[in-house]
């Protein structure tokens, strides 16, 4: 039989546990109430925002009202050395060369890619939301064998259009200097359609023109720091048609890209998976995939399965077949 203690000790233990617990929601409120409610207003619209923008509100209310946060923050730098990539500010007044967009550019043709020299492709880097994954993990496996070193970062919950949390302007630049890749294979838009502030400081609202203009004005600026001065190739991935209200969103961002990728066609790719996927803008579940008709969508009718992100892989690959000699 049980010792009298042990029986004892189960009751203490749970209610340790739950003192444990209760401990650390306070500490994380108190130092981090401000994180979770600028989280919560990064987030899609949807039931799971509301519940965390109902607890953030109150938290970053609290946070905001004591001195823990910076004072944690600055005791707690060194553990993560790396620039801060909040803030919003990434896409700030950038000029340097990269040329302009205007809304007449959505009227012309995008022009046709010129070829590039073909070398070996060694340092590959695949980048950007949700949607890149699994992607990412197929293009790794696929070049483990080519001697091509694949380098994978993924920034869930994150956008171009929301940049509060985590900026892309300023992801893009640190990507470029630290792995100075040969190729960058970018698949972002799960999140897209907030207001942006434009290059001169006017809120823009999804999807008027004014916001498509934004958008390739970011998305132009990332592609100009992938390509390295044309030292590297970019491809950037289209957004298949999504189910519901959003596939507006990912039209509108679609037609900025090719906007954006417009002065650059010796060094951007647009790898469009919308006639593989969604022919027409239109959703779909299932395509045909080696003879017969195969789900190659999540059930959020948003994000590729593993089978869909497979075809996908297929169409990345010969594009970088096109501009590097890939072994196997």
């Amino acid at each position: 039989m049980d010792h009298p203690a042990a029986r004892a000790s189960a009751p203490r233990r749970a209610r340790d546990a739950l003192t444990v617990v209760g401990i650390a929601a306070a500490l994380l409120v108190v130092v981090s109430g401000g994180s979770i409610r600028a989280q919560g207003e990064e987030m899609s619209p949807g039931p799971f925002r509301d519940m965390v923008v109902a607890v953030g509100g109150p938290a970053g209310w609290v946070s905001d009202r004591l001195p823990f946060h910076d004072a944690v923050r600055d005791a707690t730098a060194f553990l993560s050395p790396d620039e801060d990539l909040g803030g919003g500010r990434g896409f700030a007044g950038r000029g340097g060369g990269v040329p302009p967009v205007r809304a007449s550019d959505f009227a012309a043709r995008p022009p046709a890619p010129v070829a590039r020299p073909r070398r070996p492709l060694r340092r590959l880097l695949v980048t950007g939301d949700s949607l890149v994954q699994p992607l990412d993990a197929e293009l790794a496996r696929r070049l483990a064998g080519a001697d091509v070193r694949t380098t994978r970062d993924v920034r869930l919950g994150t956008g171009l259009s929301k940049s509060e949390l985590l900026d892309w302007g300023k992801l893009s630049r640190r990507q470029a200097q630290r792995r100075r890749p040969d190729a960058t294979v970018v698949l972002i838009g799960a999140n897209e359609g907030f207001d942006m502030t434009d290059a001169g400081g006017r809120t823009v609202t999804c999807c008027a023109t004014a916001w498509a203009v934004e958008y390739a004005r970011r998305a132009r600026a990332m592609m100009d720091v992938y390509r390295r001065r044309g030292a590297a190739a970019v491809y950037w991935l289209t957004l298949p048609a999504p189910r519901g209200r959003r596939a507006e969103v990912a039209r509108v961002v679609n037609r900025a890209l090719a906007v954006a990728a417009a002065p650059y066609r010796r060094d951007v790719r647009i790898v469009d998976l919308v006639p593989r996927f969604t022919p027409g803008g239109r959703y779909r579940d299932a395509i045909r995939v080696g003879g017969r008709r195969r789900v190659v969508r999540e059930p959020d009718g948003i994000h590729l399965n593993p089978l869909g992100s497979e075809v996908a892989a297929g169409l990345v690959l010969a594009a970088l077949r096109r501009d590097f000699r890939l072994r196997g």
